[in-house]
């Protein structure tokens, strides 16, 4: 289960005895950006394409995750009910930050960033751990008949993002119990987390982010 820690950012209790790793998933009342002066980014456009951060910081380009193995840096994406994913590599100390809404999920973008990984860094999926943060929750995310059709469905329904990443990162070759969600609805959760889909183009936006710490910080 996700918890908050005092900078009001969610954290996985499997991830952190990873010594190595910076993680987090932040809240409305939480200053991720300030957290970090070597933060990357990117313009997100709901697309399925995966960046090398490279070691860079600021914002990287157009697309919707960024992978990094480099030592004392950190990748973001930024939500307000998309799925915020962040990718683990236990043995290679490599990371992944991935922004999911349906176009980014219909387009298989989380099993693109594996596959980035692997191909980058050499990552292999049953090294992978995967933390799926707070988004929209099936509860409340009902769409029209051309957004169904994208996950199978017919006519209006609700669909369930957390769950078919879930899903693919399993078809990928993660290791099912390597994957964490928190269940956490950004629109349920109006006093954690920001939400377009309740609050509109007043919404702010929730960082996640993962990282690697320099190497003068590792025991």
């Amino acid at each position: 289960m996700f918890y908050k820690d005092s900078r009001q950012v969610y954290r996985v209790p499997e991830l952190d005895s990873m010594g190595w790793l910076i993680h987090g998933f932040g809240t409305r009342h939480s200053d991720v950006p300030a957290l970090f002066d070597n933060l990357a980014t990117l313009r997100q456009a709901h697309s399925a394409t995966c960046i090398a951060a490279g070691g860079r910081s600021g914002v990287l380009g157009s697309g919707d995750a960024l992978i990094e193995n480099t030592p004392g840096a950190v990748v973001a994406v930024r939500t307000a009910d998309c799925i915020p994913i962040l990718l683990v590599d236990e043995r290679l100390r490599a990371v992944a930050a991935v922004h999911a809404g349906w176009r980014g999920t219909a387009g298989h973008i989380v099993q693109g960033a594996v596959e980035s990984m692997r191909q980058r860094f050499g990552t292999s999926p049953a090294d992978v751990h995967a933390a799926i943060g707070p988004g929209i929750g099936p509860c409340c995310y009902e769409v029209g008949p051309e957004v169904a059709a994208q996950f199978g469905a017919q006519g209006r329904t609700h669909i369930d993002l957390a769950g078919a990443n879930q899903r693919q990162l399993a078809e990928t070759g993660v290791t099912p119990g390597r994957i964490y969600a928190s269940n956490l609805c950004t629109m349920c959760r109006g006093e954690d987390f920001h939400s377009f889909r309740r609050d509109g183009e007043a919404a702010g936006r929730l960082f996640s982010f993962a990282g690697i710490r320099p190497a003068l910080q590792l025991s």
